[in-house]
């Protein structure tokens, strides 16, 4: 979905869009953790404003992600308010100032991409950590033959106890018991 700056130009109180797309391969093609994107629907506008373009739009999909734990395929509904600023490149050093910056978006051609700014946000925004509703749940860890996954502070807790029991003094605690 392309937006002419022309047109933007022309519309005083800027161009509204409401769209559905289909981005699921790009996206895939772009981040192999991505197992299907659905249901993404974009609703804004855009406005012309002293040489710049606001992109303000609501972004919601949904993702489907292997789980971090056990592979499991898990859907999850996201909906965020993404505002983008742009800018029609030319060689004035204070627009390119804020283009080097990254203040402002540089405009490639005579359009804005609204298809390329939602896939790029939607890859920016993709968890790290991804649970299955069970898994959320359940404070159990995966484990096998000689190996368990720990969280951050059990793993603390065993460092400490192991350090607590290899200590040179640990065997003289005994001659102080009382009982």
């Amino acid at each position: 979905m392309k937006l002419n700056i022309q047109e933007i130009k022309k519309n005083s109180e800027g161009l509204s869009f409401d769209q559905q797309l289909e981005l699921a391969e790009a996206l895939k093609a772009r981040n192999a953790e991505i197992l299907d994107v659905k249901e993404i629907a974009v609703k804004g506008t855009v406005r012309y404003e002293d040489a710049l373009y606001f992109l303000d739009y609501t972004l919601s999909y949904t993702i489907v992600l292997a789980s971090s734990r056990s592979m499991e395929p898990v859907a999850k509904k996201e909906t965020y308010l993404v505002q983008e600023i742009f800018m029609e490149t030319d060689s004035s050093p204070v627009k390119q100032e804020l283009i080097e910056e990254e203040l402002v978006l540089p405009i490639e051609g005579d359009d804005i991409d609204v298809s390329e700014s939602v896939a790029d946000n939607i890859l920016l925004n993709i968890p790290l950590k991804v649970l299955t509703e069970e898994e959320e749940r359940s404070a159990d860890m995966p484990s096998g033959q000689n190996w368990q996954v720990l969280t951050e502070e059990d793993y603390e807790r065993q460092q400490k106890a192991q350090k607590a029991e290899n200590s040179p003094f640990a065997g003289l605690q005994q001659l102080f018991d009382e009982d």
